[in-house]
């Protein structure tokens, strides 16, 4: 007589009903959402749906910072994909493809603002005469086209966000510089400005040809002109945290530090063993505020593979007003023929 089949196991957290689900996905960092959405389709429908969305803005000190990288590959298939970076099983970060979200424009404008990249300008291999205007839910991984801009813009516009609007700056031609105005509350475009409140101010145009451009906010009591020390410095990029800029300067192979209450630079401490001893072979070196922490991205070529590294750096102003730097990790994040074409963290 044969024995009676045996019931396979059930999993319990299946027999759960999906706000007590939801509840449970909600309390997990978004970095694992990925690995949950894989489970089965039901789980893929959770981390996507608004619930989750809520239930995270609900429960105190939920908010999370993610990292995204927009990366445009080399060769005859070319392409502008949306990255960002997320934890691997042994401890490690990585930076893996966002498969759900299109190619980006060739040369257009990233901007964050909250849970969204905005993407401004730009073009395709098979019209040049777009006027791009996207939006990109970083929730769900989702973009939506917004209204078209009132004028093309060539080249790369630079975007920046201030008090729930956008403002766009770019040339029409080589001679016509315009400003274009996106309201975030109202989803529209405000007439064309003359004369806007904030300025593009380009502070330097270093031995590479780079050319690092700042937003001046023109109702502030402080004048640009007082901040003359900036124009001194070889950045190739800057971020602010806590009323500091900070840059790597690629003269010197060094991360610094601009108070702009003390106005003066200073250099980084505690980081020179992460900086590579050959300072020719940093490429496309960015710094990112990544909620309070200082993100450091760069390229290094070794024997003709291409390593994509980013380091987190924990940020302490000491006593003597020294700015020290505490390297929490530092990962090779990506293997490939890739040009860094932005970083941004987007805040859940």
């Amino acid at each position: 007589m044969s024995s009676p089949t045996k019931p396979e196991p059930t999993c319990l957290i299946m027999s759960l009903p999906d706000e007590v689900v939801v509840d449970i996905i909600a309390r997990v960092s978004t970095r694992f959402h990925p690995s949950i959405s894989a489970v089965c389709r039901r789980f893929r429908s959770l981390v996507a749906s608004p619930e989750l969305y809520k239930a995270r803005r609900s429960l105190s000190g939920c908010n999370e910072h993610c990292l995204y990288v927009i990366l445009q590959s080399f060769g005859e298939n070319s392409e502008t994909r949306v990255y960002n970076l997320r934890r691997k099983p042994d401890g490690g970060h990585r930076l893996v493809l966002v498969s759900s979200l299109p190619a980006m424009p060739h040369e257009a404008s990233f901007v964050v603002d909250g849970s969204r990249i905005h993407v401004f300008g730009g073009f395709s291999l098979y019209d040049r005469r777009e006027r791009n205007a996207l939006s990109i839910d970083c929730r769900y991984h989702t973009v939506q086209p917004l209204p078209t801009m009132p004028k093309r813009m060539i080249g790369t516009p630079l975007a920046h966000v201030m008090d729930g609007k956008i403002y766009v700056f770019g040339y029409t031609n080589y001679y016509n510089k315009v400003t274009a105005v996106f309201n975030t509350l109202t989803q529209t475009w405000e007439p064309e400005m003359t004369k806007p409140r904030i300025e593009l101010r380009h502070v330097l145009n270093g031995p590479d040809g780079y050319v690092n451009s700042i937003v001046y906010d023109g109702t502030k009591e402080t004048k640009w002109e007082t901040e003359w020390m900036l124009k001194f410095n070889k950045w190739k990029s800057v971020c602010v945290i806590d009323d500091v800029f900070y840059s790597y300067d690629c003269l010197y192979n060094k991360l610094k530090a601009y108070d702009t209450k003390l106005r003066c630079w200073s250099e980084v401490k505690g980081v020179k063993t992460l900086l590579p001893t050959n300072k020719s072979l940093v490429w496309w070196p960015r710094v990112v505020n990544y909620g309070g922490n200082l993100l450091f991205l760069y390229q290094k070529r070794i024997c003709r593979i291409e390593e994509h590294w980013c380091a987190e750096i924990a940020l302490e102003r000491r006593q003597d007003g020294e700015i020290w730097g505490k390297v929490e990790w530092s990962d090779v994040v990506i293997v490939g023929d890739f040009c860094l074409i932005e970083s941004l963290v987007a805040t859940f």
